[in-house]
């Protein structure tokens, strides 16, 4: 990298959301230099040394774009008035700056920092404001203190703004002690990059504290993948091929965990299982919450179900299957209800007839589903107002446990006699944790989805898990209705699930299949759909269409086509705003998705309302950038949400996605990449997760073998969890 030093002239932008800033540098050598980048409260003044590389700016000429920064605060009467002067700090502008630069002279930074008293000897300066400045002063003094400390180790600055949003002026001092609070959900820096930090603060390869911060990230990392807890046997290895050290150590590093409660052992089956602490706690609480209300009947209340059922049959022009009877009955009854079935079951119209039941028992009943997709469809389909679930439980983070905490719980819990979830396969265990803690327990559960569609990201098997241990009314729709049976799709669909592979040779209805062995033959072809055939031939808009793909990596997988779909479907053009981040081009139209959970980010609804929080799997368009400002603004249906360059990082482009990624969405036209992929991805329930993503219109594109691996490898990828057995067991 160049470097460049001087003394900052002027700050001509600041955004406090991301700490980015244009300042006009007086460089050593006597010249001038715009330096961009993330620079939080830099001040006229101070010294600064800058590592990066020039760059050109279409609009403002040579600019010195800053990677790290090592700033140095003002010495001498002058440097330090022109400082305080800049109005920087709150509640000190010129006039006020030139009272305590005149008082207290080369002395007057340390007066401000440590002996605020002093400066209530001014004229026209209470204690109270003496005591407000000198906290502003600490804050932006602790803000660029703890940049430079992270900076020095490669760490981007973006990491150090989210620390310090977190711990605040302590955060210099929490890292020092604990580098591995940057590895934290909500920092977002890797495992290696928080380990090389602690290893080059002093703290030994073997020490108990990187053993006990490697067995974290090992539960945390196989919490993300799914597992509820660890056989302890597998974490110990795990742990010392991450950090090379022995078992044995491991072993005590698991002990001090142990002591501390950050961790549970306890034998789960066949295994000593190990589980971290709030993990184990949602388990058991779901456990006993969901076994409570399976085992305890409902509230008995007068209402004929066989004559609403009539009058929803006459209303609707529909005729109930026995299944869909029984699954009324069973909301009449019980306090928790499954329903569960694949494309074409009714399960929709099932959902119609329990919301008007619960309306003719005067039961105010709310709707809910894993994302805003599923949310708005199922909305859409019922007519009610629907929300996602961190939504409706107000989701928010806690920087002191590191985790999404939920302002619906057991002391303000929803206002509600019935709460319907859709779904439920995508529904993990601190979720389904969080749903039981905000209803109240004599609310009524009814839980709606697809058992055999792919699990949640997140940790357990809920949904199936619930199913499997009988414990609760569970009622699985099997039969196809006659309205149905003429989609290719649904059939399609149920063949695959029953391990037959379907007809791939009938190429018509809404299900298409294009052979094309080689993986760039596919991608070939995929784009030509998207970009011609669909629009031309089947009125789809490229807006409609989603391209899905099990892997990331190849020719046909999601990177690759990404690219290649925006080259097709948004390419450049004059007035087109755009930026490169990480290697990849963002640019006004493209089509994204949010991949981490963000909740400080700010979004205004078209209604009129705002918020905070866009979450992973959000799909939106870019709406627009400003190359000024260094941020764009991201439009989720109703909604717009301004991000910054750097948090590019949360966004994939989303043209194609992975199935993983689609579930809870449904499309009007899918194109589906079959092309061979790692052996851990050509399973089943994938492919049937893909293929039921579309509603109107299904192309595979790809190789016919790979379908048929697909349909017959019925394996499901084992998950850790004790869920099942802790609803079965009554004790």
């Amino acid at each position: 990298m160049e470097r460049i030093s001087g003394q900052v002239a002027a700050v001509i932008y600041f955004n406090e959301d991301n700490g980015y800033s244009v300042l006009r540098l007086r460089v050593d050598d006597g010249s001038q230099a715009i330096v961009v980048g993330c620079i939080p409260l830099a001040a006229p003044g101070e010294s600064l040394t800058a590592w990066g590389e020039w760059t050109r700016h279409a609009a403002h000429g040579e600019q010195f774009r800053a990677a790290y920064t090592e700033r140095t605060m003002p010495t001498g009467a002058a440097a330090i008035f022109d400082y305080l002067s800049s109005r920087t700090i709150k509640g000190i502008g010129p006039a006020t700056a030139a009272l305590i630069v005149g008082k207290f002279g080369d002395a007057s930074l340390e007066v401000l920092h440590d002996h605020p008293e002093k400066l209530a000897e001014l004229r026209g300066i209470s204690r109270e404001k003496a005591e407000q400045m000198s906290a502003a002063f600490r804050h932006q003094t602790g803000m660029r203190s703890l940049m430079e400390y992270l900076g020095a180790a490669g760490i981007a600055p973006l990491l150090a703004l989210r620390l310090y949003r977190c711990y605040g002026d302590e955060a210099l001092d929490m890292v020092r002690e604990n580098p591995y609070l940057l590895a934290g959900v909500q920092i977002g820096a890797t495992f290696a990059e928080a380990d090389a930090l602690a290893l080059a603060n002093g703290i030994e390869a073997d020490s108990p504290q990187r053993i006990a911060a490697a067995l974290l990230f090992e539960l945390r990392h196989n919490a993300d993948n799914g597992h509820c807890f660890l056989p302890v046997d597998k974490l110990t290895a795990a742990t010392a091929q991450l950090i090379g050290v022995e078992a044995e150590q491991v072993g005590e590093g698991l002990d001090i965990l142990l002591d501390a409660g950050d961790v549970v052992c306890e034998p789960v089956s066949n295994v000593t299982a190990c589980y971290l602490a709030p993990l184990y706690a949602a388990e058991v609480y779901v456990a006993r919450r969901l076994r409570e209300m399976a085992l305890e009947p409902a509230e008995t209340a007068s209402v004929d179900v066989e004559r609403i059922a009539e009058k929803i049959e006459s209303e609707q022009g529909i005729r109930f299957a026995p299944l869909q009877r029984r699954a009324l009955e069973a909301a009449a009854s019980r306090r928790l209800v499954v329903i569960t079935g694949g494309p074409g079951t009714g399960k929709t119209t099932s959902v119609r007839a329990v919301l008007a039941l619960f309306d003719a028992m005067g039961l105010e009943t709310m709707l809910a589903a894993p994302t805003g997709q599923a949310a708005k469809r199922l909305g859409d389909l019922t007519g009610r107002d629907a929300s996602t679930i961190h939504r409706l439980l107000e989701a928010s983070f806690s920087p002191e446990t590191d985790s999404t905490v939920f302002r619906k719980c057991e002391s303000d819990r929803l206002r509600c006699g019935a709460l319907i979830v859709d779904e439920c396969s995508m529904v993990d265990m601190t979720l389904m944790r969080a749903v039981l803690a905000a209803v109240s327990p004599s609310c009524r559960l009814v839980l709606v989805g697809d058992a055999d569609q792919l699990p949640s990201v997140g940790p357990g098997a809920v949904f199936r898990d619930v199913i499997r241990s009988g414990v609760a009314e569970t009622v699985r729709l099997t039969e196809i209705f006659r309205q149905k049976q003429a989609s290719r799709i649904v059939v399609g669909a149920h063949q695959i699930n029953r391990g037959e592979i379907p007809d791939l040779r009938a190429n018509k209805g809404d299900f298409f299949f294009l052979r094309r062995r080689e993986p760039d033959a596919a991608a070939e072809t995929i784009i030509e759909l998207c970009r011609e055939r669909l629009p031309k031939n089947m009125a789809m808009r490229p807006d409609q269409i989603q391209v899905l793909t099990p892997t990331r990596k190849g020719p046909a997988g999601t990177e690759e086509l990404n690219r290649r779909l925006q080259e097709a479907l948004n390419p450049p053009a004059v007035g087109k705003q755009e930026f490169a981040f990480a290697g990849r081009i963002f640019r006004e139209g493209d089509r994204v998705m949010q991949v981490r959970n963000d909740y400080d980010i700010l979004w205004h609804a078209d209604s009129g309302e705002s918020g905070y929080g866009v979450f992973n799997g959000d799909i939106g368009y870019i709406d627009s950038i400003d190359p000024a400002a260094e941020s764009f603004v991201i439009r989720f249906d109703s909604r717009r949400a301004e991000y910054v360059y750097e948090q590019a990082s949360e966004l994939d482009h989303a043209w194609a996605t992975t199935v993983h990624k689609s579930q809870g969405s449904e499309y009007r036209a899918v194109v589906l990449s079959a092309v061979r992929a790692a052996p851990q991805l050509m399973y089943r329930s994938l492919l049937y997760t893909a293929v039921t993503r579309a509603a109107e219109l299904l192309v595979i594109v790809g190789d016919d073998e790979v379908i048929r691996v697909m349909t017959e490898n019925a394996r499901r990828a084992k998950r850790y969890s004790g869920l099942r057995l802790r609803m079965v067991d009554d004790g």
